[in-house]
């Protein structure tokens, strides 16, 4: 992107878990951003009727460098377009706006999700990935979708890959993970006790561990070594883990795979026509039976 976003994402998703004094402050910015980015941290602490300690405080529960990347990102913000918002569906609303609606809300989770993602953290991810003896992918409910597609689509390049949404099978696999594997914890809300507990096995085991969840501090993150994140904007009534989320998810993966087939681009197109060529001759093979 030409200029860093997402300052104003973080802060009303982050908003409601802050400490008081964080939370005072995060406020008075969502309501004075335009005049944010002209104070020092001391002055903002006066403003807010907090400290400058305070300020610095809050940018570190972001996820941020200090001050100054939450004021250049803040900037940012200002200068995009207004946006529509999340718009919920209406009771026996006709197709043609379901379809704007849904298009304009994933639009956006894209949009919020890419102004999330720490390019230092991505990678750091994409080395791990890079060097794994094998990566394990775990999710549970609409997140084990998400990993049985990045299974997928890591195995297509000659990566060992595996998904497993039971998690005993799970649990069997990371117990006897090496130290070069890397796991991979997916839950939208980061809170999902499985995956937490797989990402705690495999930190035992002295694996590499990943999160992917929605912004902000949570069971899972806690756990991992490396932190992604997709936007945990505002769920309308029928915006579920199976709707715009699943596609912030999708996305990161297609991210990671595409760094990793970057800086591998022979290999990768070379693995990409082999799989490509015997998935063909497969399909030739059960014509030529049916016929």
């Amino acid at each position: 992107m030409s200029f860093m976003t997402g300052g104003l994402v973080m802060l009303s998703e982050m908003h409601s878990q802050l400490p008081p004094s964080e939370k005072k402050i995060a406020l008075y910015i969502l309501e004075n951003p335009q005049e944010t980015i002209s104070l020092t941290a001391n002055e903002l602490g006066k403003r807010s009727s907090t400290s400058s300690a305070a300020v610095i405080r809050l940018c570190k529960s972001l996820d941020l460098k200090g001050f100054q990347d939450l004021k250049l990102r803040i900037a940012g913000d200002l200068q995009k377009t207004r946006e529509q918002g999340f718009r919920d569906i209406e009771p026996n609303e006709s197709a043609i706006s379901i379809i704007e609606k849904m298009t304009n809300n994933s639009i956006q989770t894209i949009q919020e999700t890419a102004e999330l993602l720490s390019t230092e953290e991505l990678e750091r991810a994409v080395k791990v990935l890079r060097d794994a003896g094998t990566i394990h992918f775990f999710g549970v409910g609409a997140s084990s979708i998400i990993a049985q597609d990045a299974q997928q689509k890591f195995l297509r390049i000659d990566k060992k890959a595996t998904a497993f949404p039971d998690l005993h099978m799970a649990a069997t696999l990371v117990a006897n993970a090496k130290e070069n594997d890397v796991v991979v914890g997916i839950s939208f809300s980061g809170n999902t006790f499985e995956v937490a507990k797989i990402l705690e096995l495999a930190n035992k085991k002295g694996a590499h561990t990943i999160s992917l969840t929605k912004y902000g501090s949570s069971l899972v993150t806690e756990q991992a070594d490396i932190r992604l994140y997709t936007s945990a904007t505002r769920e309308p009534t029928f915006r579920s883990g199976a709707t715009s989320s699943r596609i912030a998810q999708l996305h990161v993966i297609d991210i990671l795979f595409m760094c990793v087939a970057s800086q591998e681009y022979e290999e990768t197109v070379r693995h990409l026509d082999e799989t490509r060529e015997m998935i063909d001759i497969l399909r030739d093979n059960i014509k030529n039976k049916q016929k």
